[in-house]
C-alpha cells in the first residue's frame, strides 16, 4: 500500500547507470547547453544588429532563438545538476513550475513554427503583398497568439495535473516533469487527464502541422509552376531551413503526444524526449545558420567589423 501522505518533492528517476556513466551525461548536456546558448544567442544578436536581417521572417527566427534558450535551460540545467550530484529529488514546486514553463515554450514554438510556415507562403505566393499582409504589427500579433496558446495549454496542463494527489514514493520516471510521467506518479484517478492529455496535445499537433502542410502545399504548387530549374531552387531553397526545423519538431512531437500509448509508455521514449528538449533547441540554430546564405553573410560582415575594429 502506498503511503497516503501527501509528498512535498518527487525523485526524478531519469537515466540509471553507475557514477562514471553519470559523468558521461553531465559533459554531454553540457556539450549541448553551451552549444545551444552560443548558437540562439549568436542568432539573436545578428538578427537584431543587422539591418538586412530586419524583415519578417527574421523577426519570427529571433523569437524562436529566445524561446529555444529558455525551452532548454528548463530541462537542462536541473538535469545536469542531478548527474553532478546524485540528488534526484526536485521540489513539488518546482515541479509544477518546470512543467508549466516546458508546456508554455514547447507549445508557443509549435504555433510560431506554423506562423513561419505561413510567412513563406505570403513571401513566395504574393511576393507583392508581403510587406503589407507581414507588417510589424501582424508579426507581433502572430507572436502574442502563439504564447496565448502557450499559456493556455501549459495553464489547463499543469493545473489539472498537480490537482492530483501524490503520494509517496513519489517516483517520476523521467528526467524532468513532463505531464505523462508525473501523471503516472499519481495515487489518485486519472481518467479525466488521460482524456485531457491526448486531446489537447493532440489538437496543438494537429492545428500547427495542418497549418505547416497547407503553407507547403501552396508553395510547392507556386514553385512548380516556374519555368527554369534554378528559379525553382532558387525560390525553394528560402524554405529548406525552416522545412527541416519543422520535420524535427513535429515528428518527434507527434511520437511523444500524438500517438496512442504516449500516456501508458512513458519509459519508451527517455532518448526522445532528450532530443525533443535538448537537442531540436540545439539544432535549430545551427540549422538557420549554417543553411541560410543570409545569415552567413550577415555573420561574416559582425566578424569583418570585430576584426576592423580590433
Amino acid at each position: 500500500m502506498k503511503n497516503q501522505t501527501q509528498i512535498t518533492e518527487f525523485i526524478l528517476v531519469g537515466f540509471k547507470g553507475e557514477p562514471q556513466s553519470q559523468i558521461a551525461l553531465l559533459i554531454l548536456f553540457l556539450m549541448m547547453y553551451v552549444i545551444t546558448l552560443v548558437g540562439n544567442i549568436g542568432m539573436i544578436t545578428v538578427t537584431s544588429t543587422d539591418s538586412k536581417l530586419h524583415s519578417p521572417i527574421y523577426f519570427f527566427l529571433k523569437n524562436l532563438s529566445f524561446i529555444d534558450i529558455f525551452y532548454s535551460s528548463v530541462i537542462t540545467l536541473k538535469a545536469m545538476l542531478s548527474f553532478a550530484t546524485g540528488n534526484k529529488t526536485i521540489s513539488y514546486n518546482g515541479c509544477a513550475t518546470q512543467m508549466f514553463f516546458f508546456s508554455l515554450l514547447g507549445t508557443t514554438e509549435a504555433f510560431l513554427l506554423a506562423g513561419m510556415a505561413y510567412d513563406r507562403f505570403i513571401a513566395i505566393c504574393n511576393p507583392l503583398l508581403y510587406h503589407v499582409m507581414m507588417s510589424k504589427k501582424t508579426c507581433a500579433h502572430l507572436v502574442a497568439v502563439s504564447y496565448f496558446f502557450g499559456f493556455l495549454n501549459c495553464s489547463t496542463q499543469t493545473g489539472l495535473t498537480f490537482s492530483l494527489s501524490y503520494c509517496e514514493p513519489g517516483e517520476i520516471n523521467q528526467c524532468f516533469c513532463d505531464v505523462p510521467a508525473v501523471m503516472k506518479a499519481s495515487c489518485s484517478d486519472t481518467f479525466l487527464n488521460e482524456i485531457v492529455l491526448p486531446v489537447l496535445c493532440g489538437s496543438i499537433v494537429i492545428i500547427t502541422s495542418t497549418i505547416v502542410l497547407i503553407s507547403y502545399g501552396y508553395i510547392v504548387a507556386t514553385v512548380l509552376r516556374i519555368a527554369s530549374q534554378e528559379g525553382r531552387s532558387k525560390v525553394f531553397s528560402t524554405c529548406t531551413s525552416h522545412i527541416i526545423a519543422v520535420s524535427l519538431f513535429f515528428g518527434t512531437a507527434f511520437f511523444m503526444y500524438g500517438q496512442p500509448g504516449a500516456i501508458s509508455s512513458p519509459n519508451q521514449g527517455k532518448v526522445v524526449y532528450v532530443f525533443y528538449t535538448i537537442v531540436i533547441p540545439m539544432l535549430n540554430s545551427l540549422i538557420y545558420s549554417l543553411r541560410n546564405k543570409e545569415v552567413k553573410d550577415a555573420l561574416r560582415r559582425q566578424l569583418k567589423r570585430m576584426t576592423f575594429i580590433h
